[in-house]
């Protein structure tokens, strides 16, 4: 199989290696020391400002998204949040349960954020002068369309109106620029199973000096998701609780590699290279991509021709032994999605290319 999914994606072999050993036991010096090291690295490829911290959760992205409001935002606060498709409407069911006041901006899929979107949100909601939010809660990369969000467009609105900016940059990562301390984010959350190409099971936290401030204050009603005590272990390389070991030392030695390899620019080149590549070879198919603003982690399609997305993907795995990512809910049948992150080749692509003929029925017209 050739995984072109958006996560888990394909690993490159020192990963796999570690996979292959022993887990280790953890509660020792030499794995402190990698947990530190974890930490460093992170904080450089996020471009977090000075002072900040990370912390590594045992769980996927969606448990940093709701550990981070948990800790964050109080019923006190009113959150703005972006929902343009299944993951900003996950932000907004993670405020609903933990009783966070928040107002959505609801997109259409496919659309861009404009400025407008954010001054109309705004509008309605102004009073005396100040704004009446005191949070901002997106998904950089809309995956579930594709969507990339202006981020200078965001920050610009946050500092403006003094918000405290959440990014979940997940499926971004390391696929396109991000700098926290240059966007003033406060949190910047990712997942091992991304273009971090390791299992899935971990997600990251980085925060800001005023994301911990608020971390400190804050009392939030959990044990497991309690980032006071993830911070207070993280300073001597341990976490609360038993983490997911291996995949921990998997991450090392990704971030080591990317590291050597030339960092955080390396990785984003690498995936708009593949991303180019696989856009151009599909200009004459019967798919449109339904973006209007795309990132280089992924390319949404939509077939014209008036077959399913859905089967297109079952057509592909069980035809010609190739993941794509299908879609869920009202998009199953109108979308799928092609990564451009892991230990993916051209000629990989071509085989892809190759298949998408197939399933299309494609017949060129000289």
């Amino acid at each position: 199989m050739i995984n072109f999914t958006v996560g888990p994606v394909q690993s490159p072999g020192e990963v796999l290696a570690i996979g292959a050993e022993q887990v280790p036991y953890f509660r020792t010096a030499e794995f402190s020391s990698v947990m530190l090291e974890n930490e460093r690295l992170m904080l450089k490829f996020a471009g977090a400002p000075e002072g900040s911290r990370a912390v590594f959760i045992t769980g996927s992205g969606t448990a940093s998204m709701e550990a981070a409001a948990m800790n964050l935002l109080t019923p006190e606060d009113r959150a703005l949040v972006v929902n343009g498709g299944s993951f900003g409407a996950r932000f907004c069911k993670i405020c609903e349960i933990h009783g966070i006041p928040h107002d959505e901006i609801k997109l259409e899929t496919g659309k861009a954020l404009t400025i407008d979107d954010l001054s109309n949100a705004e509008t309605r909601r102004r009073g005396e002068g100040k704004s009446a939010y005191s949070a901002f809660l997106v998904n950089k990369h809309e995956t579930s369309t594709g969507v990339h969000y202006d981020m200078r467009l965001i920050s610009d609105f946050c500092k403006e109106n003094d918000l405290l900016l959440i990014v979940d940059n997940i499926s971004s990562f390391l696929c396109d620029d991000f700098d926290m301390a240059a966007l003033g984010a406060d949190v910047m959350i990712t997942g091992s199973q991304k273009a971090l190409a390791c299992p899935p099971g971990v997600s990251v936290i980085v925060l800001s000096p005023r994301a911990l401030e608020r971390v400190t204050r804050n009392d939030p009603k959990c044990l497991y998701f309690d980032l006071k005590d993830a911070l207070a272990n993280q300073v001597r390389g341990q976490t609360p609780f038993t983490p997911a070991v291996g995949t921990l030392l998997q991450i090392h030695a990704r971030l080591k590699a990317i590291d050597a390899a030339g960092g955080v620019a390396a990785e984003v080149a690498k995936a708009k290279r593949m991303a180019v590549y696989f856009r151009s070879k599909i200009a004459d198919l019967p798919l449109e991509i339904v973006s209007e603003r795309l990132s280089n982690a992924v390319t949404p399609l939509h077939p014209t021709n008036g077959m399913s997305a859905f089967d297109i993907f079952l057509k592909l795995k069980n035809e010609h032994g190739i993941w794509i990512c299908p879609n869920g809910g009202d998009l199953k049948d109108k979308v799928f999605r092609v990564g451009h992150m892991g230990c993916l080749t051209e000629a990989d692509y071509d085989s892809l290319v190759n298949a998408l003929k197939a399933v299309l029925g494609y017949v060129r017209n000289e």
